[in-house]
């Protein structure tokens, strides 16, 4: 038997937003209500505001500029994907995101992960766990992995936030530059206590997107595994026939 799941809220508020920009409420060019106005319009909170606003910037909807605020860029290009979610996790201001720091610790990685990382099975690395929450909900957890080596002489071994995201921080710390990443995207069953942060029946499945942040050698720097409740997932793509 199929379930229908309602999407989150700010899902369900970026679908609006996103209506409203196709049928000119919010003309191309000109700014979006502030988080304020919407939260006023909507009835919703402000977390749910700006995760909506975030997911838009995200899909390419809108953009933010300094100075002038978010402005409206219309529907994306077709085939153009300006900024997946594996750019989130690696960007995430952890002292500005919405959620919170549950461990940080030297782990013995699993299997998936070493051969992302380039290091042979059973070593140890250094993991940040991050849960994005909205509204109290879990929508996320990032589990990123530094190697041992790499984090040596920078915070990211500290149990409190960053001032910034943990690639900002190892490029400044360590006068590297990340170049590319590359995206992979699979289904599993959460596996230690990933279904209690995510607050996930027994048997829920989750979907795994890897992000491997390399510099230009092809060097991988870090790898996020972002994980989104499966059955609050919907994936979506518009390419060309021709």
């Amino acid at each position: 038997m199929a379930y229908e799941v309602e999407a989150p809220k700010y899902v369900r508020l970026a679908q609006t937003i996103q209506r409203r920009v196709e049928d000119g409420t919010y003309p191309v060019g000109t700014r979006v209500p502030s988080e304020n106005q919407l939260v006023q319009a909507f009835g919703m909170s402000r977390p749910t505001v700006v995760r909506a606003l975030e997911l838009l910037k995200r899909d390419g909807w809108l953009e933010s500029r300094q100075g002038y605020g978010t402005i409206v860029l219309g529907r994306p290009v077709v085939g153009e994907q300006r900024d997946p979610r594996g750019r989130e996790a690696l960007e995430r201001d952890e002292s500005s995101a919405l959620g919170r720091l549950v461990e940080v610790d030297q782990v013995t990685v699993p299997a998936r992960i070493a051969s992302a990382l380039g290091l042979p099975k059973g070593t140890k690395a250094l993991v940040r766990r991050f849960l994005v929450e909205a509204d109290g909900e879990a929508t996320e957890l990032v589990s990123s992995y530094f190697p041992a080596g790499l984090a040596d002489g920078t915070e990211l071994g500290s149990p409190e936030v960053l001032a910034g995201s943990p690639r900002e921080h190892l490029e400044a710390r360590k006068k590297i530059r990340f170049d590319h990443a590359t995206e992979r995207v699979s289904a599993r069953l959460p596996e230690g206590d990933e279904a209690e942060l995510l607050d996930l029946p027994a048997g829920t499945p989750v979907l795994s997107v890897l992000v491997i942040g390399c510099d230009a050698s092809g060097q991988a720097l870090q790898v996020s595994d972002v994980l989104l409740p499966a059955d609050r997932q919907e994936l979506e793509d518009t390419y060309r026939l021709n």
